[in-house]
């Protein structure tokens, strides 16, 4: 797979501040110039002009000096200086002191939890699916020496070692275990990052999986998959449903088959829930009407039908 320049964008921007220079610092020498502009009114015409002039370039060095020397880190980082090209000491946070022209501060290193988001895209699984896997990265750099001097760019080294070890992990799982694996694929991630930048001073403290991106064709498959077993599941229940109802009438059988009075009774039981609706039509063999004496059990559910309708008037 061939990144694009937009995929990694986010990681240039630069964490170096070179040599900022505090508000402290431009208000003393602001301070120091108006002091100097004051003090060259008030030697006018008293002392010769060498004596101004030098008065005034004095104050402009010393202004400067203290301009470019004095610096302030923010509580969250640290400044790497550099005496003659070698690492001198880390300064910070607060205010500190250095030496212009021969100290530089090449970097300022933030301390606080970052966050790298990375993707992995058209990754073949174990099983060769392509996948597409978006992730998000959270580390903190724990040894602002280390991740000066051991590598050039630890921001873009992190995030390629996070989008290698995920599809290095990806090519050795099998699509399934992906899909419901999240919580291993983070823990994985997470302690195979760590051992990878641990030697640049810089821990990750955990990853997510952010999306898992399949197949159109596959996702449909998996959902035709997904309705058929749902299907065959609703036959089988359907089924073990039907066994169990022929258990009961089995059953029931036994306890009619010496008491023909109690099936008779039962028989005219249905009959009569069936017929007391209003509109219903029961269908029953002729048989039926001599055995079970129907004519006279119609003619009471009329009876009482008509009675009903009359009183309602």
């Amino acid at each position: 797979m061939t990144t694009k320049l937009s995929d990694l964008k986010i990681f240039n921007t630069s964490s170096a501040k070179d040599q900022h220079i505090s508000a402290v610092a431009i208000t003393i020498f602001t301070v120091l110039m108006i002091v100097a502009m004051i003090g060259a009114i008030l030697m006018d015409g008293k002392v010769s002009d060498w004596v101004i002039g030098g008065y005034v370039l004095g104050l402009i060095l010393i202004g400067s000096l203290l301009m470019y020397s004095l610096k302030i880190a923010n509580q969250w980082e640290k400044a790497v200086v550099l005496r003659l090209g070698k690492f001198k000491a880390l300064e910070g946070p607060g205010l500190f002191w250095i030496i212009p022209m021969i100290d530089m501060i090449p970097t300022w290193v933030d301390h606080r939890v970052m966050v790298t988001p990375f993707a992995a895209e058209k990754t073949l699984t174990k099983d060769t699916v392509p996948v597409d896997v978006d992730a998000v990265l959270f580390w903190m750099v724990w040894d602002a020496e280390k991740a000066v001097l051991e590598v050039e760019d630890y921001k873009t080294a992190i995030a390629w070692a996070a989008q290698t070890a995920l599809r290095d992990i990806i090519g050795r799982m099998v699509l399934a275990d992906i899909l419901v694996g999240r919580n291993s694929i983070d823990q994985e991630l997470q302690k195979t990052i760590d051992e990878r930048t641990t030697p640049w001073g810089i821990t990750a403290q955990s990853v997510e999986i952010r999306d898992i991106v399949i197949p159109q064709d596959l996702e449909n498959a998996m959902s035709r998959q997904a309705q058929a077993e749902r299907e065959r599941q609703a036959r089988v229940i359907l089924g073990e449903s039907e066994e169990q109802i022929a258990q009961s009438f089995s059953r029931a059988s036994e306890l009619y088959i010496n008491n023909p009075t109690a099936l008779h009774l039962r028989a005219m039981n249905m009959l009569f829930e069936g017929l007391k609706e209003k509109g219903a039509m029961v269908i029953v063999p002729s048989s039926a009407i001599d055995s079970m004496n129907l004519g006279a059990l119609g003619g009471l559910v009329s009876l009482a039908q008509t009675n009903k309708i009359e009183s309602d008037k």
